[in-house]
C-alpha cells in the first residue's frame, strides 16, 4: 500500500482476489469520479463478462476523490465480488493519474483500462486481448478504423473537435494512429510497468503520452476497431479541456526532447503496493 503525497491507497487487501489469491491473467482498471449512479450497471456488466468468458481476472476501481457515494457503491459490490478491488486517490487528481495508479497496481499478465461509462462495451476487451495473444505489446481500441461500428455517434461539434485534436496530436507527436483517445487500451505487464512509471500527464492528455512512450521504448502497438457509443453524460469539454490538452502535448514533446522517457524503470512495481 502506498500512502502520502501523490500516492494511492488500496483498501481491498481483505479480498483475496480471483482464484483464491492466485495471480489473475487479466486486470481491468476503471477510473471513476462521482460515478455512483452509473457504477452498479457498469460493475454488473464487467462481472457478467468476466464470468461468462471464464476469465481469471481482477477489477480495480480507482476512486478519484469522488464527493458522492462512489466508494460506498464499490465496497458494497465487493462484498459479493472478490474480484473487485478499490483504490483511493488522495483527492481529485485526474483520469491520467487514476489510470496510472490502477495499472501500476495491476497483478494480471495483461492490464486493460476502460471508461466507467463503458462507451466501448467491455466485451470488446476480448478483441484487444486477442491482439496481445497474437504478439502485440499494446492493443488500443479505435472508433475510427471502422466507424460504422459506432452504435451512437457523437454530436457533430464533438466529432469535429475530436478529429482536430487527433490531427494536431498526430502532426506534433508523429503518432501513426487513427484514434489516440479511445478509452479502451490493453498492455502486457512489461509494457504497463514500463510505460506507466514514465507517465507524467495526470489529466485528459495522458493518452498521447503513453502511446509515445510505448513507441519510444520499442513496444509493438496495434490499433483494433471496436464498437462504441457516445454517452451524453461525458464530463469532457473540448472547449474547456482542449487548451489544457494542447499544453500537455507541448509538455510531452519537451519531456521527449529532454530524454524523460528514456530513464530506467523498476521491474514489477505492483509488488510494492
Amino acid at each position: 500500500m502506498r500512502t502520502g503525497d501523490g500516492n494511492v491507497t488500496d483498501e481491498s487487501k481483505q479480498n483475496a482476489g480471483p482464484n483464491n489469491g492466485a495471480e489473475p491473467k487479466y486486470s481491468i482498471v476503471i477510473p471513476a469520479f462521482n460515478e455512483s449512479a452509473r457504477l452498479p450497471a457498469t460493475l454488473a456488466s464487467v462481472m457478467d463478462c468476466i464470468r461468462t468468458h471464464g476469465w481469471a481476472a481482477e477489477i480495480i476501481m480507482v476512486n478519484d476523490g469522488s464527493t458522492d457515494a462512489t466508494a460506498e457503491v464499490v465496497r458494497a459490490f465487493a462484498r459479493t465480488a472478490p474480484e473487485l478491488r478499490l483504490l483511493e486517490n488522495p483527492g481529485n487528481r485526474g483520469k491520467g493519474y487514476s489510470v496510472r495508479s490502477g495499472m501500476l497496481a495491476a497483478r494480471g499478465e495483461v492490464a486493460l483500462f476502460t471508461d466507467s461509462d463503458l462507451s466501448a462495451p467491455i466485451e470488446e476487451a476480448e478483441r484487444l486481448f486477442s491482439a496481445i495473444e497474437q504478439g502485440a505489446d499494446i492493443a488500443i481500441g479505435s472508433r475510427w478504423l471502422e466507424s460504422d461500428r459506432q452504435t451512437q455517434r457523437q454530436p457533430l461539434y464533438r466529432q469535429f473537435f475530436g478529429r482536430c485534436f487527433n490531427a494536431v496530436t498526430r502532426a506534433v507527436m508523429r503518432l501513426p494512429f487513427a484514434d489516440t483517445q479511445c478509452g479502451l487500451k490493453a498492455f502486457t505487464r512489461e509494457a504497463a510497468q514500463t510505460i506507466f512509471q514514465l507517465q507524467t500527464i495526470e489529466r485528459w492528455g495522458f493518452d498521447p503520452e503513453i502511446l509515445l512512450i510505448g513507441l519510444k521504448r520499442g513496444f509493438r502497438i496495434v490499433e483494433v476497431p471496436v464498437s462504441w457509443a457516445h454517452d451524453e453524460r461525458t464530463r469532457m469539454s473540448y472547449l474547456r479541456d482542449g487548451f489544457r490538452m494542447l499544453q500537455e502535448i507541448a509538455q510531452i514533446r519537451w519531456n521527449a526532447l529532454c530524454g524523460r522517457y528514456n530513464r530506467p524503470v523498476e521491474p514489477n512495481q505492483h509488488t510494492t503496493l
